[in-house]
């Protein structure tokens, strides 16, 4: 079984800069394929990025040239760098992973991101 925690959420203007981790806990870390969701007030969670077991990253067009995916395998964590933040990109930031079969998915319970001047 894998637990997931996300942290480095927080409040920042305009243009500014965070960096979300996605830390695990258990086995089976390098069997997981992460992702990044977000959810805004009133509206549905939508997926942001993912990086698979092997490293290769995807990205919603919103964030596109502006976030960056990684990982650590040896620290059994994930990052999301955030750049060039805008205030449409507040929201409640959750990792997801999800293991080789696909039956196995584990959620965070979601950190607070706010762009707000």
């Amino acid at each position: 079984h894998v637990q997931l925690v996300e942290s480095g959420g927080g409040l920042v203007q305009p243009g500014g800069s965070l960096r979300l981790s996605c830390a695990a806990s258990g086995t089976g870390f390098t069997t997981l394929t992460i992702a990044w969701y977000r959810q805004a007030p009133g509206k549905e969670r939508e997926w942001v990025s993912e990086i698979s077991r092997g490293g290769s990253t995807k990205y919603a067009d919103s964030v596109k040239g502006r976030f960056t995916i990684s990982r650590d395998n040896a620290k059994n964590t994930v990052y999301l760098q955030m750049n060039s933040l805008r205030p449409e990109d507040t929201a409640v930031y959750y990792c997801k992973g999800v293991d080789r079969s696909g039956w196995g998915v584990y959620w965070g319970q979601g950190t607070q991101v706010t762009v707000s001047s």
